[in-house]
Formats: C-alpha cells, sequence, structure tokens
C-alpha cells in the first residue's frame, strides 16, 4: 500500500499514515514479548521511560517466567497459606476470574500447571503423555482460587495449583499506559504489546488508526484486512502465535481445559475490539477456548465489544460493528455466507 508505514508484531499489523514525520517510537523487551510503544509529537525520554518502567513492574509482579515475582510467591504457596500481593495482581486476578466464571472454565487462570507442562513458546515445548496430562487436568479450578481483598492476599486451595495471567495480564499492562498517557495530556499514541495494541485517540486531523488483522496462515506482517478504529484496543488471539511442530503436526499454546489438549473448533483467530484492552484480552482467548457459536453469544451478552472470526476453512465472520469499519484485502479469505 503506498505512503504506508506498518509496525507488524504477533498478532496485529499496525498500519500507519501520516503527513508529518512521527517522533521516533521506543521498543523494549518486557513481558515476555517485544513491546513498541509510538508516542508521536509528544514522544520524550523522560516520559518512554516512565512507560516501560511501569511495564516492568508489572512484569516483576505478574510474570510466571522470572523467579521472585508476586505470582511466583503465590504459586509457591499453594496449599499451604495466603500471599499478600499488590493491589495490581488483584485487579487482574479479579477480572481473569470473572471471565472463568462466564466461561464456566473455559478461560481459567489456574492453567498454569498445564501451560508449564506443554512449555509451548519456550526451550522446553514437548506433547506431555497422556497419564501427564490427566494428573494436572484436577488442579484446574478457578473455584479454588480465594481472593480477600481487605487482606489483599492470595490462596490457592491445592498444594500443586498455579496461576498464571499471560492471557490477560498485558491487557491490563495497555490500559496503564494509557492512564499514564492521560495524567500527561498526551492526545495520541500506538501502544502495541506483542499484539495487544491501544489505538490511543485518534490520528491528526481527527482520522481512524488504520489496523491490519494477522494472516493466521501468512507470514508476520501479511494480513487478511484492515480495521479503521478510533481510541480503541483489539486484541487477537489465535493458533500462529506460539506453537509446538511435531511430526507435522502443530500444537498452539491455547490449551483446553477440560482435556488438556489445544483447542481444536474450526477457529485460527479470534480479534476483539473494545474499550478496555484488559477486557479485550481475556476475551480473545475466552471466545477462542469457547468456539464460535458459544463465544459469540457471550459477547452478545456483555455488549459494547466487537469481533472478527477467522476459520480454517478460509472464512470469516464478524459482529456488525466490526464489519463495518473492516475491509477484506486477501484474497485467500472470504466472508461467510
Amino acid at each position: 500500500m503506498k505512503q504506508m508505514s506498518g509496525i507488524f508484531l504477533l498478532g496485529l499489523s499496525i498500519v500507519l499514515a501520516s503527513c508529518a514525520k512521527p517522533m521516533p517510537a521506543q521498543t523494549e523487551y518486557v513481558l515476555g514479548t517485544l513491546c513498541t510503544i509510538n508516542l508521536f509529537e509528544k514522544g520524550s525520554p523522560e516520559l518512554y521511560r516512565t512507560l516501560f518502567a511501569r511495564l516492568r513492574e508489572i512484569e516483576d509482579r505478574m510474570s510466571v517466567n522470572k523467579e521472585g515475582t508476586e505470582l511466583d510467591r503465590v504459586n509457591d504457596a499453594a496449599g499451604k497459606e495466603p500471599v499478600a500481593v499488590d493491589p495490581d495482581v488483584i485487579e487482574v486476578l479479579t477480572d481473569a476470574l470473572r471471565y472463568a466464571q462466564l466461561s464456566d472454565g473455559a478461560f481459567d487462570p489456574t492453567v498454569g500447571p498445564l501451560v508449564k507442562l506443554w512449555g509451548i513458546g519456550t526451550d522446553n515445548a514437548r506433547i506431555p503423555a497422556p497419564e501427564e496430562i490427566r494428573k494436572v487436568l484436577p488442579l484446574i479450578n478457578y473455584k479454588d482460587v480465594v481472593v480477600d481483598t481487605k487482606a489483599q492476599t492470595i490462596f490457592l486451595k491445592r498444594p500443586g495449583m498455579a496461576l498464571d495471567l499471560g492471557a490477560i495480564a498485558k491487557g491490563y499492562a495497555a490500559d496503564e499506559m494509557a492512564r499514564i498517557l492521560k495524567t500527561k495530556k498526551v492526545e495520541r499514541a500506538i501502544i502495541d504489546l506483542g499484539g495487544n495494541v491501544l489505538a490511543y485517540g485518534e490520528k491528526q486531523g481527527g482520522k481512524h488508526w488504520r489496523i491490519g488483522v494477522q494472516d493466521p496462515g501468512g507470514e508476520r506482517g501479511a494480513y487478511v484486512g484492515i480495521l479503521e478504529i478510533k481510541n480503541k484496543t483489539m486484541v487477537t488471539s489465535g493458533v500462529y502465535e506460539r506453537f509446538l511442530i511435531q511430526d507435522g503436526v502443530r500444537y498452539h499454546h491455547i490449551l483446553s481445559t477440560s482435556s488438556g489438549y489445544p483447542v481444536q473448533n474450526g477457529l485460527l483467530s479470534v480479534t476483539i475490539i473494545g474499550d478496555r484492552s484488559i477486557d479485550a484480552d481475556g476475551l480473545s482467548t475466552t471466545v477462542f477456548a469457547l468456539g464460535y457459536e458459544q463465544g459469540r453469544a457471550l459477547l452478545e451478552s456483555l455488549g459494547n465489544v466487537e469481533a472478527i472470526f477467522i476459520f480454517d476453512d478460509g472464512s470469516l465472520r464478524a459482529t456488525a460493528g466490526a464489519r463495518s469499519s473492516f475491509s477484506l484485502t486477501s484474497e485467500h479469505y472470504h466472508w461467510a455466507e
């Protein structure tokens, strides 16, 4: 596309067009992924430092891939005692538990033992033996999490349980970026936290941001179409993000909490568009895990969120709001009848 620059990271492609030369964006590796923030004319070393320091603070509290984080301490104390945590962790876990309840456990923040068993996206990725999966499945139960908001503690009732907030924490982090930008009176920014994208404000002249939805079967930067949004967040969960290939079979990272294996329901990706990134993040995984029919019904019951569904037969479906602002550009995909 002419006169268009692009930031292509993980689930989404940020396609930007501007007459004025933007100030340099800042990219750092944090939250287990590449995170890019572009503040355009408001960019300054001091503000970038503030934003990335906040991201690192969230990582140091909620990562399960670093020793000594607050979440790591909660998991170590499973079945033993409650652990005091920062309000950040309480807030994110509370939202995660809400989506667990709404999905009847299809989304479950206690999926940690299963995620660790598969190790997809790490150097330890492997296909577990069936007996290994059967052993950890009973540990996955969001109802065994006790959150004491008054004491600011979390308690996992059973030894061996483990929280994993990877499916929702980046959404919270993006919302925190928006909160800081508002206090600094920044008018526009693009925040891409490993594919969790926040199109903050609007482009100069009141124009929409143009965001490309990743082709789940293509190379990074190949997109299915363009979505135009203002002051919205957009998050995609898909089979292409992290996966393990063995004997020609691809095993993706979105695991079924009932079977213990990667979810297989005909979906390749689910993109959620909404006002809060933590909701879009949690819903993208929740809806993918539920499948199209149940997932769309959940979205309709919630309201104020839009979605694009891409299926393994090359077809697309979308909610009314998403379809009206989305332009299909790839010849390899088509709208379902």
